[in-house]
């Protein structure tokens, strides 16, 4: 299965087919097949909530959706730990509402990241029905009501009697670009640099989670890895750069070489893909006579910390990261803080 996903991520993100094995096109028209179906299916949805035959649920606070519009890599979770690390400083306690994918690694990230601030975090499919049981617990702040004003946010009035610490200002919703049941007031569009939207399909042919012309619906337009790419590049960005990100940056901390083994988002590691880094792990000691050191992303690293003390004796360490705004004209960190404050 891990095989299969790794070829299909390959067709997505190539954009010259000639340029693939014959294993890798003779999966394409399954592929291409299977792409109009998911097209068909992404219509039809969209005309329910157009026609008003799916119920679009508005809730009581602002509502800043962080989505993308490709699948995984595009810097939504460090997004959202910024937008409520900054809401809560402002004064406002946020609550992030997140699907919860494949065991919550990125749901315990959050939580730890996030330890000591009032921000609340709600996990499930229905993020409505999870909205409202937050909402009754710990009430919320009404943002139409005429009341206090802090640093240009509105505070308004407390519904519900708990401590203002503890009262919700307004919702940070996690990969909401493509969640329509929840209106929003402000969705955030993350795209990864290095990648944009590979080869231009709808899943699984390609990494499209939506047609591109649903960049409009977006108010802003976050880049990842924007630190990775060039100047030409930012000039330019329909064209894609093909290194990869996580070993550009290991090479960026100091790594004198990066040997690496990729796995899909969200991946669950099983005693054979162990047992295949040790192998290479050991390749890598004959080769340089010291021993390599284990690099993972901090989500994997959340997902299942007990199968990595299987690498033993070799040193294993989680590489964490947090969102640097990196200034481009008049494009700056305080001009979104400005945004967010207006919304």
């Amino acid at each position: 299965m891990e095989k299969l996903r790794k070829a299909v991520s390959e067709i997505a993100y190539t954009q010259d087919p000639t340029k693939l094995t014959h294993l890798h096109r003779s999966l394409i028209p399954v592929l291409s097949f299977a792409s109009s179906l998911y097209r068909l299916a992404l219509s039809l949805r969209r005309s329910f909530y157009h026609y008003a035959l799916f119920t679009k649920h508005r809730l009581p606070v602002p509502v800043i959706s962080v989505g993308n519009l490709t699948w995984g890599g595009n810097g939504k979770t460090p997004m959202v730990e910024f937008i409520a690390r900054f809401l809560a400083d402002s004064g406002i306690s946020p609550l992030i509402l997140t699907r919860g994918y494949a065991g919550g690694d990125e749901t315990k990230m959050l939580r730890r990241h996030l330890l000591g601030r009032p921000v609340k975090i709600g996990v499930g499919a229905n993020r409505a029905a999870i909205a409202a049981l937050f909402f009754e617990k710990y009430g919320y702040v009404d943002p139409y009501s005429t009341s206090n004003y802090a640093d240009g946010l509105n505070l308004g009035q407390k519904v519900g009697n708990h401590p203002s610490s503890e009262t919700i200002g307004a919702v940070v919703l996690d990969d909401g670009m493509q969640h329509w049941s929840l209106q929003r007031n402000l969705e955030i569009l993350m795209i990864n640099g290095l990648t944009l939207w590979g080869n231009c399909h709808l899943i699984p042919r390609g990494p499209l989670r939506e047609p591109l012309n649903a960049l409009r619906r977006a108010d802003a337009v976050v880049l990842h890895h924007a630190d990775l790419v060039s100047e030409q590049r930012l000039t330019d960005i329909d064209s894609m750069l093909r290194e990869d990100a996580f070993v550009k940056g290991m090479e960026k901390i100091g790594a004198f070489y990066v040997d690496r083994l990729e796995f899909s988002d969200h991946h669950i590691f099983q005693p054979k893909d162990i047992e295949m880094m040790r192998k290479k792990l050991r390749e890598l000691e004959d080769a340089f006579g010291s021993k390599p050191v284990v690099i993972v992303t901090e989500k994997d690293y959340d997902r299942d910390p007990g199968i990595f003390k299987h690498l033993d004796p070799y040193e294993i360490l989680a590489l964490c990261s947090e969102l640097k705004i990196i200034p481009r004209g008049e494009r700056t960190e305080d001009s979104f803080k400005k945004l967010l404050k207006e919304i």
